[in-house]
Formats: C-alpha cells, sequence, structure tokens
C-alpha cells in the first residue's frame, strides 16, 4: 500500500516535466514550419517573382548586349534629288576617373573647349562633378553629341585615348537647307522626328535597330568560342514626295519678295496641279532651316514650323467669289446672259452693305461683275440661290472638312451652320466674308472649279520604299466628289481668264500665255474681336495654261503694311512670278502672241519721273495724284521681270495711302483750306479725317494751294498736299 502511494506521487511528480517538454516541442515545431514557410515564401519570390530580373542580371554579366542603330530612312524630291539623309558622327565623353592630375585635367579641358566649341567652366564643372553614392568622380561624362568626324580626327592627334571615348552616333542633313523647311520638319537629338515629314512618318523612317549579344568574362571580355548572336538592323524606308526642288524654289523666292515688297507678318503659298492634286511647293515665310532650328526659343521655333497653307484659317475674301459663280451657274441660277447693276452698295433685310467701288459698277454683265469683282453682283447670286442651295454646294467645295493632305496641325474653318443664317450673312458670304477656310482647302476648290468640276483629295507623298525594294505606299490621284459639270467648269475658266485679260488680275498676266486667276482682300480681326481696317489678308489665285490648267499657284499675304492699291498688287505680281518660272522650267509652248516687256528699275525717282519711263516702255504706272513729288521706294513687279505690254506697275512711296480693291472704302469731302493759317487749315483737314502734308521749311503765311479742289471726295487718311504764302502768318 505505501509503495503503491509513493509510485503515484513518483508519477505525479514526473508529469509537469513531461507537458513542458512537449510545449516545447510544439513552439519549436512551430517556429520550424514557420522558417519554412518564410523560406518558401522567399523561395517563390526570389525564383518566381524576381527571377526574369535577376536572370537578365546574371545575363548581363556573362553576356554584352550591343544595340545596332538602323539607318534612318531617305526623304527624295519627286526627280530623286536627296532632301534629308543621315550620316555617322560621334558622341565624345570623358572619363573622370582615368585622370589623376589637376594639370592633365585642365589640358583636357582645354582641348575639349577649343575642338569641340564648348564653354571651358562646363566641361571642368562635368569633369570634376562627385558621386554622392560613392564619394568618387563619376565613371564617364558626355561633353556633346553629334560631332563631325574630321573633329574627332584632331582630337585623336592627341592621344588621350584613356581619357576621351567616342562613340558612334547619327546625325540628319538636309541638303537644300530652309527649302521645305516647315513641310520636311526636324529630327532630335536622338533621330527621333519632332515636326513635319520626319514626325508623320517617323516609324516608317526610323526602321528596326539590331543587336549583337556575346558571352563574356568577368572583365566583359569576348570568351572565343562562346556563344555569340547578331540581329542585323532594318534600314529605314525611303519617303518620296511629289515636291520639286526647282518649284519650291520659285515660290519660296516669291513669298519672300512679297513680304519684303509689302511689309508684311507673313506670307505662304502652294504650288500644285489642279488635275491630279499633287503638290508641288509649299512653304511659308519667315521659314526655317531644319539644319539648325532654334531649339532654345519654344516659341519662336513653334511659328517658324506652321505650315500656314494648312494651319492658318482666314476669310478668303473676293478669291470665294470663284465658289460663288460655280454654285450660280452650275445650279442654273446665272447664265452667261444674266445682268447686274451695282449702284455701289446693295439693301439686305435694311442694312446697306457696300460695293468696294463706292460709287458702283453701274450695269454689267456677268463677265464683267467676274472682272470687276463686283460685290453687289455676287451678292445678288447668293441670294437668289438661297441657303439652302448655296450650302449645298459650299460644303461640296470642301468647305468645313480637312482637305486630308496629311500635313500636320492641318485645321478647318468655320462655316455658320445654315439655320443661323440670315439673308444678310448669305450676301456677305457670296463675296467671301462671314465664312473661313485654309488657303489649302481654298486652293483645292479653285482645282475643282477649273479641272472639269473634280473636288480632289490633295498629296504630296508620291512612294514610300522599304530598304529591301518593296513599295509600301503609293499615291495617286484621288476623288473626292464631282462638285459641278465640265461644261460649267469650262465657263469658270474662261470667265478667270476674263479677269487677268481685262479685270483686276492684269499683274498676274504672263507674255505667251492664257493665265487665269481670281484676287481677294479681306479684313481681320483685332485682338477685341473686332474686324479692323487695318490688318488685312490679301490673296491671288491663278493658273495656266488657263484653256487646260496644269499648274495653280496660290500666295496668301498676311497683313501687309503698306496701303493695297487693289487685291491684286500684293500677292499678284508674285503668283505671275512662279507661274512663269514654272512654265519655262516644264517646257510649256506658248499658247498666245503677246508682247513681253521688261520692268524698268524706276526706284529713286519721282513719282512723275518713273510715270514717264514706264510710258516709254509700254506700261502703266498705279499711284496717287497726291504722290507725284515723291520718291518711289519700291516697285511691283520688281525690276528685271518680264510682264504683259500694258501691264500696271504698282508704285509705292513713303507717302503711300492706297485703299484695298475689297475694302469698303470711307469717303470724305475736302474741305476748305485756302486762306487759313497752318494750325486752322490743320484742323480743318483733320475733323474730315485726312492728314495735312507740307513742307516744314515753308510754313509760314496762309495757304496758297491745296492738291484737292474744296468739295473732291477723297478716301478718309489721305494725306493732302498744301503750299504756303510764307511771310506773317493770318491772324
Amino acid at each position: 500500500m505505501k509503495q503503491r502511494e509513493q509510485r503515484k506521487k513518483r508519477i505525479k511528480a514526473r508529469r509537469p516535466r513531461i507537458s513542458r517538454l512537449r510545449r516545447k516541442l510544439l513552439v519549436a515545431s512551430i517556429f520550424a514550419v514557420l522558417l519554412l514557410a518564410a523560406l518558401l515564401v522567399n523561395l517563390y519570390y526570389v525564383s518566381i517573382v524576381k527571377g526574369p530580373e535577376y536572370a537578365k542580371m546574371a545575363q548581363r554579366q556573362w553576356q554584352s548586349s550591343l544595340s545596332l542603330k538602323a539607318e534612318r530612312g531617305k526623304i527624295l524630291d519627286r526627280n530623286g534629288n536627296v532632301l534629308a539623309e543621315s550620316y555617322t558622327t560621334y558622341q565624345v565623353c570623358v572619363n573622370p576617373q582615368a585622370i589623376t592630375e589637376d594639370a592633365d585635367r585642365e589640358r583636357i579641358a582645354n582641348i575639349l573647349s577649343t575642338l569641340l566649341n564648348v564653354n571651358y567652366e562646363t566641361i571642368i564643372s562635368k569633369m570634376t562633378k562627385v558621386n554622392p553614392r560613392d564619394g568618387k568622380f563619376y565613371q564617364q561624362v558626355k561633353i556633346k553629341d553629334q560631332v563631325e568626324s574630321n573633329i574627332i580626327a584632331q582630337l585623336v592627334t592627341f592621344q588621350e585615348n584613356r581619357a576621351i571615348s567616342y562613340y558612334s552616333d547619327v546625325k540628319r542633313n538636309y541638303p537644300e537647307g530652309n527649302l521645305f523647311g516647315q513641310l520636311l520638319g526636324f529630327t532630335n537629338v536622338d533621330g527621333d522626328g519632332q515636326t513635319g515629314v520626319e514626325l508623320s512618318y517617323n516609324s516608317i523612317l526610323s526602321g528596326v535597330d539590331g543587336k549583337q549579344i556575346a558571352e563574356t568574362d568577368r572583365d566583359g571580355n569576348a570568351i572565343p568560342g562562346g556563344e555569340s548572336s547578331y540581329t542585323a538592323p532594318i534600314a529605314g524606308a525611303t519617303v518620296q514626295l511629289t515636291v520639286d526642288t526647282g518649284i519650291e524654289g520659285f515660290l519660296q523666292s516669291a513669298l519672300e519678295e512679297a513680304a519684303r515688297t509689302n511689309l508684311a507678318k507673313y506670307a505662304y503659298g502652294v504650288v500644285m496641279s489642279p488635275k491630279t492634286g499633287e503638290i508641288y511647293a509649299i512653304s511659308s515665310y519667315p521659314t526655317i532651316d531644319p539644319n539648325s532650328p532654334p531649339r532654345t526659343d519654344a516659341e519662336t521655333l513653334l511659328d517658324l514650323s506652321r505650315q500656314r497653307m494648312v494651319t492658318e484659317t482666314y476669310e478668303p475674301g473676293s478669291v470665294f467669289k470663284v465658289v460663288t459663280l460655280a454654285a450660280a451657274l452650275d445650279s442654273g441660277t446665272v447664265s452667261d446672259s444674266t445682268t447686274f447693276n451695282c449702284k455701289g452698295s446693295l439693301n439686305v433685310l435694311g442694312q446697306k452693305i457696300k460695293c468696294w467701288r463706292t460709287k458702283g459698277h453701274g450695269q454689267e454683265t456677268l463677265a464683267q461683275a467676274v472682272q470687276n469683282s463686283c460685290n453687289p453682283a455676287f451678292m445678288s447670286m447668293a441670294l437668289k440661290m438661297g441657303t439652302d442651295k448655296f450650302y449645298e454646294y459650299i460644303y461640296a467645295f470642301g468647305m468645313n472638312d480637312k482637305t486630308g493632305v496629311g500635313i500636320g496641325g492641318e485645321t478647318t474653318g468655320k462655316v455658320t451652320h445654315r439655320k443661323y443664317i440670315r439673308d444678310t450673312d448669305l450676301a456677305r458670304i457670296g463675296f467671301g466674308q462671314s465664312i473661313s477656310c485654309t488657303g489649302l482647302q481654298m486652293a483645292m476648290a479653285v482645282c475643282a472649279a477649273i479641272n472639269g468640276g473634280d473636288l480632289l483629295k490633295p498629296y504630296y507623298v508620291a512612294d514610300i520604299t522599304a530598304a529591301d525594294g518593296t513599295v509600301l505606299e503609293h499615291n495617286e490621284r484621288t476623288l473626292v466628289r464631282t462638285v459641278i459639270s465640265p461644261d460649267t467648269s469650262a465657263k469658270i475658266r474662261k470667265y478667270l481668264t476674263g479677269v487677268v485679260d481685262s479685270g483686276s488680275g492684269k499683274n498676274a498676266a504672263i507674255p505667251g500665255y492664257t493665265v487665269g486667276g481670281k484676287t481677294g482682300t479681306s479684313q481681320k480681326y483685332d485682338e477685341n474681336g473686332k474686324v479692323s481696317s487695318t490688318l488685312l489678308v490679301a490673296s491671288f489665285v491663278g493658273f495656266a495654261p488657263a484653256d487646260d490648267p496644269e499648274y495653280l499657284c496660290m500666295i496668301i499675304v498676311d497683313e501687309p503694311q503698306v496701303p493695297v492699291v487693289y487685291g491684286s498688287t500684293v500677292a499678284a505680281p508674285f503668283v505671275q512670278q512662279v507661274l512663269r518660272n514654272v512654265l519655262t522650267y516644264f517646257s510649256v509652248p506658248t499658247d498666245r502672241k503677246e508682247t513681253a516687256v521688261s520692268v524698268p528699275d524706276v526706284r529713286g525717282m519721282t513719282v512723275e519721273q518713273a510715270n514717264v519711263v514706264l510710258k516709254t516702255a509700254g506700261l502703266e504706272a498705279t499711284f496717287m495724284e497726291s504722290e507725284k513729288a515723291a520718291a518711289v521706294q519700291r516697285q511691283s513687279p520688281a525690276p528685271g521681270n518680264m510682264v504683259v505690254r500694258g501691264s500696271p506697275i504698282i508704285l509705292y512711296t513713303a507717302w503711300t495711302t492706297f485703299q484695298g480693291e475689297e475694302q469698303e472704302v470711307e469717303m470724305t469731302k475736302m474741305p476748305k483750306v485756302l486762306g487759313k493759317n497752318r494750325l486752322n487749315a490743320m484742323d480743318a483737314l483733320k475733323k474730315a479725317g485726312l492728314v495735312m502734308d507740307y513742307d516744314r521749311s515753308n510754313s509760314a503765311g496762309t495757304v496758297i494751294t491745296a492738291q484737292f479742289p474744296e468739295g473732291t471726295d477723297i478716301p478718309v487718311g489721305t494725306a493732302v498736299r498744301v503750299e504756303f504764302s510764307g511771310g506773317t502768318p493770318a491772324e
């Protein structure tokens, strides 16, 4: 009994020790399980989640991979002339850790500064910059991109191979300089397109980069017999445009002359085929040289890069009368026998809308109305057609739609929805106000009016050819829709030929050729959104040979800062210049016999003297009577141009106060100034909206002669020449 109790006590004493052991084993087991789980999670993270990354890191340690840059494709003109190509240049780097002495550092910085034309302090700063991670100089720093090979050759002679490294690079070259500046665009330092064709066709021009891979040892040296692979780069495709370098030169020269002669903000234009929609030349002035674009001035860079024929909208003015005429003829609203009676204005819903010629054109035929660019005649056509019918043609001619040419930044004008149009609006649209479009939209509409009635899609890319010769894209004539009948189109050509032969477009006449065209002048809106009387846009569209048009040229001159005699004086002479050169360039046979006259140089002469010289040469001088004593500063067309005998030559002087052809000219009456002293005469002229012009060295006494008799109608703003008696001024 006693022994049994003692055994029970011993068993009882052991039980707590066994329970503690079990607990310890349990804790150890749980820890082991957790540790194993953590290891498994970590193994999953390393092998599955981070596996690809670590594999790449390992691969980089035993493999070298070199990217092989693909050669960027060329851009050619229609004749195969190179407009853009790439060639090898170099990137120059310095290895600061390989230079131990300050003297060597300064010497190398001096060499690089001199040969690379980089600031010495900038180079020293890069060479001595410390890496914050390890407190040491950087292993390598870039000094300059796109260094020419001849400069590299000079650097190599200094034998600083450890201190200086060279890497091949690619630079884009534009052999024609600023020709096609906006159309081609340019690339960045990495060779990617930023604007123009370079941007629009960047993926096609870029090609596909290649790659070379080799097994290496720990020092990066290739292992003999190691695995390697080579993927050759695929060169970019060649883009051949429809443009012609020679014609672009003609256009750009004319645009620059137009801008300079007229002191204009911009001048832009296009030369194209009315039959196919091909663009032979397109440009804006001022232009840009893609070899050296002003990258540091973003605003200027953007402004110069605009292809304004597609990015800018404007009210076309009287050029739009081509659309009105075509619609009216094609719809049967008017015919060759239709007549008009222009009284200087037309009353529409109680609103008096003026003709540009305030005294009116009187009774006129349809042909005369077109030659005179008579606003009331075209208002009558629009009103007689009515909104619905007229709008059908407006939309059919491509207004309110992009042309689809594919040039970056293309926009479209504004055509107010027909439900908001009143008769006053419709009348103004008839002569090109209250509607806006781009220059290319207007040019394509005129092409449709004269080519037989077909609205075409304009294009400037002819072919895209891959490096292996495969043709990736081919463009040709694309019909959008037929707008008018061939018979109507033939009549349009006839009427527009009359504009050049006998109307406001005489300055576009080319000796030996029939030429058709239409002038336009419109007012712009000022910064307050109001119609400005001083900010104008003048344009002219011309085509030749007129009976079977092969070439059309349109030039728009934005904000000319000289007074305008007629709409044709600002742009028509320069369209004539371009078309004349194009016809000669393509050896187009003449189709009429006319006497050609070389324009004499009359600059520096007085207007009176110039008038005599021009008459002797068989030409007509256009000037204001008030300017006979003034010296000619500029003339249009320029000296040496060949023009048709009888053509008008516009004379510009410091006094010029001409008004625009399609402007609504405000007139005033000449006040009484005879017998008044200087202050009173000046006062009287000022109240009438006139300016007094007089000899400042002889302004005493009273007015004895005035340029215009009292009561004469004179345009507001005219400078009136007066002379004084001298002696003591009258009281």
